[in-house]
């Protein structure tokens, strides 16, 4: 009964003509919800003012190059103030492996948007196609990525305090001492109540592949030392291509979610780690009822939800799925699905 429910209620969206569509964000805005994601080489973006039960016909974005897309690669979308931000790390036009970030701004709820502006000031340093971007909804907006401006994988970082106009200078936020963070694990932002900004990326040292977190208190110019995240370890001599989600209680307190081998876990930082299933991709949300969890399993997408003991599937063709909660505490998933964008409310 869960899934026939979950199916039928899922609003899909789809580009008109360029292909699937790939790699959803969401984020909650004052009215409502936004909604960005990827196809082929173009950026798409549609929002919602009834609490994702309908959206607006997909708006294009921007279509500047090659387009990161796929394994956690493509569109993040944050808000400040008024005004939406999407970025995406793109290659120059005619392709190439040359891959820059760019933030695209609107200021008329998604209607029209700005060209891109550049967030590294390395030019083609963030071509791995791994980012994460996040803010305070008000003031500071925070953009991480995986940055090869040198030799080996380094993490790096950008803020913007004009609601993505212009970006400071980049600041590197982590460089492993075995010469690398793991190469093509996406890393995940969140800032606190207090402006205290945490990422989450996952290192390589010693043969190990696990995952630490890294914070600044000082709105984005330095970063203090990394610490591990969890009791075990996963030693690979690849890269799981598999970055993990974090989120935030009301008081600012860290929870992650992310996989080992085959299992997925959840982690405060300091304390063991907690198996939650088989599976990978997994995010994580604290909502007003509690803590959610999504990720995929063999069998399709599932979700753990607060007040049920047992995760529950919720698309057996879903995968990569993005939650967010609303002001009336409504959380919302969004996921691909057979080409196209799943949405619906989960709880």
């Amino acid at each position: 009964m869960t899934l026939v429910l979950a199916l039928l209620l899922a609003v899909k969206i789809a580009p008109p003509a360029d292909g699937p569509a790939k790699q959803p964000q969401i984020v909650a805005t004052q009215t409502g919800v936004a909604l960005t994601y990827g196809s082929g080489n173009k950026i798409y973006f549609a929002r919602s003012e009834d609490g994702a039960r309908t959206f607006t016909p997909p708006v294009l974005v921007a279509e500047e190059g090659s387009l990161s897309l796929g394994m956690h690669r493509g569109p993040r979308i944050t808000t400040s103030g008024n005004t939406t931000i999407i970025s995406a790390v793109v290659g120059r036009k005619g392709g190439g492996a040359d891959g820059d970030l760019l933030a695209w701004r609107s200021t008329d709820n998604g209607k029209t948007w700005s060209k891109g502006t550049p967030i590294n000031d390395a030019p083609g340093a963030a071509r791995e196609g791994l980012h994460s971007m996040t803010s305070n909804g008000r003031d500071l907006v925070f953009a991480t990525w995986l940055d090869l401006r040198d030799k080996g994988t380094r993490l790096y970082s950008a803020v913007s305090r004009d609601g993505g106009k212009s970006w400071s200078k980049n600041v590197l936020v982590q460089a492993s001492p075995s010469g690398s963070i793991c190469q093509c694990c996406h890393p995940s932002a969140a800032i606190g109540p207090d402006g205290r900004i945490t990422v989450m990326f996952r290192n390589e040292s010693a043969g190990a592949r696990d995952m630490y977190i890294v914070a600044s208190s000082d709105g984005g110019n330095s970063f203090g030392p990394a610490q591990k995240l969890g009791t075990g370890t996963w030693l690979l001599n690849a890269c799981p291509m598999d970055g993990g989600g974090i989120t935030l209680d009301p008081k600012g307190n860290l929870e992650t979610v992310w996989r080992r081998e085959k299992t997925i876990y959840a982690a405060i930082p300091g304390q063991p780690e907690t198996a939650l299933g088989t599976g990978k991709d997994a995010t994580t949300l604290h909502g007003k009822s509690g803590l959610y969890y999504a990720w995929t399993t063999p069998g399709g997408l599932s979700a753990k939800l607060p007040g049920r003991p047992d995760p529950v599937l919720l698309d057996p063709h879903g995968a990569y799925a993005q939650l967010v909660q609303l002001p009336d505490g409504s959380v919302i998933a969004a996921w691909e699905t057979e080409g196209s964008i799943a949405v619906q409310k989960v709880q």
